[in-house]
């Protein structure tokens, strides 16, 4: 049985979530002057600064006298690229980012069962290889993230490091455009009627995060180890070096089973009191894919 999706008439790039996570910000600022690349036919595409504010000062939190900002903002996209849940709400929305960790050019998924985007992916990994195109399922019983792109039916995420924050580097902001590009051609090849077999992807799927060790006081007390560092989706066994004090001493891991770490040492995510996350890799198959019937007659 195929799965037989509606026509995508618009998507959403969103950039400058986290003001200091420079390529989103540049290339929608780009796109916003001059769009002919990220134009499809028949599809509305929109690059869209989602929090301007932030992006003016650079920053990646909101400061106090900010907050009541943050809430009208979040409501606003809701507005525009929403309402979430609804039929009204855009077909799909890239969010872009930047992470300080060695992850490349990431895809984050939402949604284990979403049809429509496991393809759009195993076109993008497609299309990008040889190079790595690391995919992260973010789904999780307890672990909720709140993002701004889950207004869209599709919302996906597109993480690219490493890359400081408040710098931009050339080959980062390349790695970001061509995920956009890519999905944006998938978008059009659906559009057009191409069907896309039955697939089948890897993804590393979130188990729980990680937070640096500490003394009573809620003090980092060691970092993370040399051979941990810049080991981004790269096996975590047992006994492994994990963290280094700053008495000298290693801290390996201890677990029963094989992980894979992600988002190792993120700047952004030390008030979260996170050192990494902790992944396994799973495999998610996607339905045969095509348009509906009726949407090919009004085509």
């Amino acid at each position: 049985m195929g799965c037989p999706c509606a026509r995508v008439r618009r998507v959403g790039l969103f950039g400058g979530t986290h003001g200091n996570e420079l390529s989103g910000v540049l290339l929608v600022r780009h796109w916003q002057q001059d769009g002919a690349e990220i134009q499809r036919a028949g599809v509305q595409v929109k690059p869209f600064l989602t929090n301007p504010r932030a992006v003016e000062r650079c920053t990646s939190r909101p400061v106090v006298e900010d907050i009541p900002y943050e809430v009208r903002r979040a409501q606003e996209i809701n507005h525009i690229f929403g309402p979430k849940g609804s039929d009204d709400a855009y077909d799909l929305i890239f969010d872009l980012h930047n992470t300080t960790s060695n992850m490349g050019g990431t895809i984050i998924l939402e949604n284990s069962r979403d049809d429509f985007t496991i393809q759009m992916v195993h076109y993008i990994k497609n299309a990008l290889a040889p190079e790595p195109c690391p995919a992260l399922l973010i789904e999780h019983p307890s672990l909720k993230y709140a993002t701004t792109r889950s207004v869209a039916k599709h919302p996906v995420g597109v993480e690219v490091g490493p890359q400081p924050q408040g710098v931009a580097r050339a080959d980062v902001l390349e790695k970001m455009r061509k995920i956009v590009k890519h999905g944006l051609d998938f978008v059009q090849l659906f559009n057009e009627g191409k069907e896309f077999p039955p697939c089948t992807i890897e993804v590393f799927k979130i188990l729980e995060k990680v937070d640096y060790p500490r003394n009573k006081n809620g003090e980092i007390i060691a970092i993370i180890h040399p051979k941990l560092q810049d080991q981004d989706w790269q096996p975590l066994k047992n006994g492994d070096p994990q963290f280094l004090t700053l008495d000298g001493e290693v801290i390996p891991y201890q677990g029963d089973c094989t992980v894979y770490p992600t988002f190792i040492n993120e700047a952004a995510y030390y008030e979260k009191k996170q050192a990494f996350v902790k992944t396994e890799k799973i495999k998610l198959t996607a339905k045969h894919l095509r348009l509906s019937v009726s949407e090919q007659s009004t085509s």
